[in-house]
C-alpha cells in the first residue's frame, strides 16, 4: 500500500486486534441474540470505526458467512458501502460547515468529486444536530433494499449536543426489527446514562505493539524499521495514533525531548533551544510537542526521581496549554519553562 494513500474506516477491510469484540458479534448473530444497538467505545485511534463498518459490510452482504466477519472487498454490497452510496446503510457524523457544504455539493453538481486529500481540510461543525438525527427515523421507515438489515453508524456520539442526544434516545426506545445502530464514543463517561443503557456496550482495547508494528509496516512501507518500532513504542495502542507520528516526526520530537530531560540540570541550552525551535515551527508540531510532553509525564511517572513532582508537573503543563491561546502566552518560553521543570526532576 502506497504511503500516499489515504486509508479511512469505509474503505479500509483490515483490522487487526479486535478479535474478541468480533467473536462477540458474530456469537451474537449465530446465536439469534443480535441487540439492536451496539455502543462501541475505547480511545481514539483504535479501530472503532473500522470495526463499525466491518460488522455493517457482514450484516449487509447476502454472502456472509457464520464463520467470520470478514467479506469480500470486491462484493456489489461492500462496493457500495466503499461508495458511501449503499441504501441499507446510514452514517450521522458531523456535516461541514455552511460554506464548505456548498464546496462538496458544487463538485457533486459539476460531476467532479473531492479529492481525500481536499475532503480531509474541509472544515465541519462543532455537533451533529438534531436535524441530522432525525433522518434516522425516515431511513428506518423504508423497507431495506433486499429485505435484509439496515445499519446507522453514528460517529461518534460524543459529538451530539443535548437535543440530538435525545433525539437519539427516542429511537433507540423502540428501534424496528432487523435493525442495527452502532454508537461510536471515545469517552462514555460523557453519555448520557439512559443511552448507555439501551446499548449493548462492546469496549475495545487499545493494539499491542506488534499489531501496531505490523499495521505501519502496511500503511507506511516508506518507514524504517527502526522508526516503525519507537512510533509503535509510544503510540499508547492507537494506530490512528501512530500514523499521525508518523506523518508529524513524532519520533524526533519525542527523542529530543528524553535526550534533554534525561541530561537533568546538566542538559544543554543549545538543545533545548533547538529542540523548542523545531517545536513550534507550525501550529500542528506545536500541538504534537504538547501532547508528547504531557505523554512522556505519564510514561515516566512510576520511574522518576519524585512521583509527586512529576505529577505537579504534568499538572502545571496542562494548564499552560490550555491557557496559551486565552492569555497570549508565548509558545517557546512555555516550552522551555515546562521542559526546564522535567529536567529538575529527572
Amino acid at each position: 500500500m502506497s504511503g500516499d494513500e489515504v486509508v479511512t474506516p469505509q474503505n479500509n477491510f483490515f483490522l487487526l486486534g479486535q478479535e474478541e469484540a468480533e467473536k462477540v458479534v458474530l456469537d451474537s448473530y449465530n446465536n439469534h441474540t443480535l441487540h439492536n444497538s451496539w455502543l462501541i467505545s475505547g480511545e481514539r485511534g483504535i479501530g472503532k470505526a473500522t470495526f463499525a463498518y466491518k460488522f455493517a459490510r457482514f450484516l449487509l452482504d447476502p454472502n456472509r458467512s457464520s464463520k467470520s466477519l470478514n467479506t469480500s472487498p470486491d462484493s456489489p454490497s461492500n462496493r457500495l458501502i466503499s461508495s458511501n452510496s449503499h441504501p441499507d446503510l446510514k452514517i450521522i457524523e458531523r456535516d461541514y460547515i455552511e460554506t464548505d457544504r456548498k464546496k462538496v455539493l458544487k463538485a457533486i453538481k459539476d460531476g467532479e468529486a473531492m479529492s481525500e486529500s481536499e475532503l480531509q481540510h474541509l472544515k465541519k461543525s462543532a455537533f451533529i444536530r438534531i436535524d441530522d438525527v432525525r433522518t434516522i427515523n425516515d431511513f428506518m421507515a423504508k423497507k431495506s433494499s433486499q429485505d435484509g438489515w439496515r445499519v446507522v453508524i453514528v460517529d461518534s456520539i460524543d459529538d451530539m449536543n443535548a437535543a440530538a442526544a435525545n433525539a437519539l434516545l427516542k429511537i433507540l426506545e423502540e428501534p424496528p426489527s432487523k435493525s442495527v445502530i452502532m454508537l461510536i464514543s471515545h469517552n462514555v463517561g460523557k453519555l448520557l446514562p439512559t443511552i448507555k443503557s439501551r446499548c449493548s456496550k462492546l469496549v475495545l482495547r487499545p493494539l499491542d505493539e506488534n499489531n501496531l508494528i505490523c499495521l505501519l509496516r502496511r500503511y507506511r512501507p516508506d518507514l524504517e524499521e527502526k522508526e516503525i518500532k519507537g512510533i509503535a513504542h509510544i503510540a499508547s495502542g492507537s494506530i490512528g495514533k501512530a500514523l499521525a507520528y508518523a506523518d508529524g516526526d513524532a519520533l524526533s520530537i519525542y527523542d529530543g525531548l528524553q535526550k534533554i530531560v534525561f541530561s537533568g540540570i546538566k542538559f544543554k541550552l543549545a538543545d533545548l533551544l533547538d529542540w523548542v525551535n523545531e517545536a513550534t515551527a507550525t501550529e500542528d508540531s506545536f500541538a504534537l510537542a504538547q501532547e508528547l510532553i504531557l505523554k512522556f509525564c505519564s510514561d515516566n511517572i512510576v520511574n522518576c526521581r519524585d512521583v509527586e513532582e512529576m505529577a505537579k508537573v504534568w499538572e502545571n503543563a496542562v494548564k499552560c496549554f490550555r491557557l496559551i491561546d486565552s492569555i497570549n502566552i508565548d509558545k517557546r518560553q512555555a516550552l522551555i519553562n515546562v521542559v526546564s521543570q522535567l529536567c529538575k526532576i529527572s
